[in-house]
């Protein structure tokens, strides 16, 4: 390999130097007095001096030498180039040479497994070490292009551990799952995952937590203990991804579970839950120009995240249950992305449009499959069941325009903060007195989150939160967003949705973690004809949700849902075969009614969680 031109540049006058060396020192000192002889002696001692610190770094040359041949190497075989390696190269070639490139390095180093580069030649490909904790150059290079933006940008938070069940970033991590074919590189991740709940009620949802469900002492389920497990959450993800150029790429990201159930799904003999597509987007990324672009299925921008505003590095919970902790901000849904960042990855900003789904609620009507008459005389059409390959047996709400949500994203030196918001337009049509017409409300809100991390990398604190009108569906409790006035028209309701945690990773084996969280949904109704319409009507019976098989009504609109929970996962084997790990977790969830004819009846449910998973690519 040859030397760059700069740099035979700069080793021409310490050659020179090296050459003058030669001369035997008597041939200089012949024919002077005694001070010139003390001042020869001293530049030779300098010269000496000089000459020592070039050899360090001939030999601190040929290790980059090495390590730049490594990455020729791969980039010959497809692998991308990143912001980091660019700003590495210019560190080498600054004044500060070598110790710049180091220093680079030092700083992006990942709290992960590393790839070794020792004792590699030219062309040598590096083997990975598991749980090496210096980190190398060549170990910064193989890192994935989100992951150095984010080191770039290094808020003391970094990624989100990949090991731990909030993990979304479910690639590999050095050559674990990752393949070629030509250009495009293929990364593969996920787990194998068999988790169970022990609960106080019957909700028949797994270890899928569905608030909206929790049984009254009306019911014979709140008086009965459940058990259920089952491997459907296991998760699988690929990634393809080619560059475009030195800094932009583009890719194709899928993720599947088996977290639906068909019409013939039954725990009896098969227990035969089908793939559900979690999320399929492409991506464009310039990391030079600081453009990103997404669209697909993802999740949706109102998503708290860790580190800018980078797919695949939300801030969820590590909570073993899927529905994550009441109050939690999120959906996965179709969207057309565009993100810009400034000041070297700490600065963000994003829009997005998204798939618009409204949940009506019709207390006190009659809903046939979206149709719904009025007290008027007139029908409210608030949306169909499906039909052709989608659900037929769900109904999808009519829609004008997609939901509009915007982010800012701000990563100082300590912590990472966020702020949001989104507009809505709720749809429907009316036909009363022989005349039909189209209504349109505007809904939304605004909210933000944070992450402080309290000790770099060892102790996180969590917040979140989003409130306004007509948002209840991006919260975990899916309370309704809107509900019908007396005209039909679509009367959004106040939501509140917000959480709070604390994660503490004590070792690289073990994680403990505590959350609360909190959705709470105001009221809109009214009264015609001796009848109670709309949600929380102080006029609809609640009188008999406290008695068991009571024949009297229990309309009970929901106030709010609370949980309060803790756990830890334990990471028992790691190493090259990747990672195995188990978790608990108990919860307490309380449900708060409105008020109504008979009282403001409440419920609660007590769980523990268990759960096993095999990190193959991690």
């Amino acid at each position: 390999m040859q030397l760059p031109s700069s740099s035979l540049k700069r080793s021409l006058p310490l050659f020179l130097l090296c050459c003058s060396m030669l001369v035997p020192p008597a041939a200089h000192a012949q024919g002077h007095g005694p001070e010139e002889a003390e001042a020869i002696e001293a530049m030779e001692n300098q010269i000496s001096r000089i000459q020592e610190q070039q050899l360090e770094l001939q030999k601190d040359l040929m290790a980059m030498r090495r390590e730049l041949a490594q990455h020729r190497a791969r980039m010959h075989l497809g692998h991308p180039a990143t912001t980091n390696e660019v700003a590495a190269r210019e560190h080498a070639s600054s004044p500060h040479g070598i110790e710049g490139a180091r220093q680079l390095a030092r700083n992006s180093a990942m709290p992960t497994p590393t790839t070794a580069a020792h004792h590699l030649y030219p062309g040598e490909v590096p083997t990975p070490t598991i749980g090496e904790d210096t980190p190398t150059y060549a170990a910064i290079v193989a890192h994935r292009d989100e992951d150095m933006v984010n080191r770039l940008a290094d808020n003391n938070v970094g990624p989100h551990p990949r090991e731990t069940a909030g993990a979304q970033a479910t690639g590999a991590l050095g050559d674990h799952g990752v393949f070629h074919v030509g250009p495009v590189t293929v990364i593969l991740g996920g787990y194998f995952d068999t988790s169970a709940v022990l609960e106080n009620r019957h909700v028949a949802s797994g270890t899928f937590n569905y608030w909206t469900a929790m049984p009254f002492p009306r019911d014979a389920n709140y008086h009965q203990n459940n058990f259920e497990g089952s491997p459907r959450y296991s998760r699988f993800s690929l990634m393809a991804r080619a560059n475009i150029d030195s800094h932009t790429t583009v890719s194709g990201f899928v993720e599947t579970d088996f977290g639906a159930g068909a019409e013939t799904t039954n725990p009896y003999e098969s227990n035969a839950y089908v793939p559900r597509l979690r999320q399929a987007y492409l991506s464009y990324d310039d990391t030079l120009e600081g453009t990103h672009l997404l669209i697909g299925q993802a999740w949706s921008l109102l998503t708290p995240g860790r580190a800018g505003i980078v797919a695949r590095q939300e801030s969820l919970p590590e909570t073993i249950e899927s529905s994550m902790l009441a109050g939690q901000t999120w959906t996965r849904q179709w969207q057309a992305r565009y993100v810009h960042e400034l000041l070297q990855h700490r600065l963000w900003f994003g829009l997005s449009i998204e798939n618009p789904a409204t949940i009506y609620d019709t207390t006190g009507f009659d809903n046939n499959n979206g149709s719904v008459p009025l007290p008027n005389g007139g029908t409210a059409t608030i949306g169909a069941n499906g039909t052709g390959l989608t659900e037929f047996t769900t109904n999808y709400s009519d829609e004008i325009a997609p939901d509009v949500i915007g982010k800012i994203a701000w990563d100082p030196a300590w912590g990472h903060y966020e702020a949001e918001g989104i507009v809505r337009f709720p749809h429907d049509r009316v036909f009363a007195n022989g005349t039909g017409h189209n209504n349109t409300a505007i809904a939304g809100g605004g909210g933000g989150s944070a992450v402080l991390p309290l000790i770099p990398h060892k102790l996180e604190i969590h917040l979140a939160g989003l409130a306004g009108v007509g948002i209840g569906r991006y919260g975990s409790v899916l309370l309704p967003d809107v509900t019908l006035n007396a005209q039909g028209k679509p009367k959004p309701l106040p939501d509140a949705q917000a959480t709070a945690g604390i994660v503490a990773h004590v070792n690289p084996r073990i994680d403990v973690y505590g959350y609360y969280g909190m959705q709470r949904s105001g009221r809109s109704y009214f009264s015609s004809g001796g009848s109670a319409y709309g949600y929380g009507n102080p006029m609809s019976s609640n009188a008999g949700c406290a008695i068991e098989m009571s024949p009297l009504a229990c309309t009970a609109s929901i106030r709010s849902v609370q949980e309060f929970t803790v756990g830890a996962w334990w990471r028992f084997l790691k190493g090259r075969y990747g990672t195995v790990e188990v978790g608990t977790q108990l919860a307490y969830s309380r449900l708060e009614t409105w008020k109504g004819i008979g009282g403001a009846p409440s419920t609660s449910m007590s769980q523990i969680f268990f759960d096993f998973r095999y990190l193959p690519f991690q």
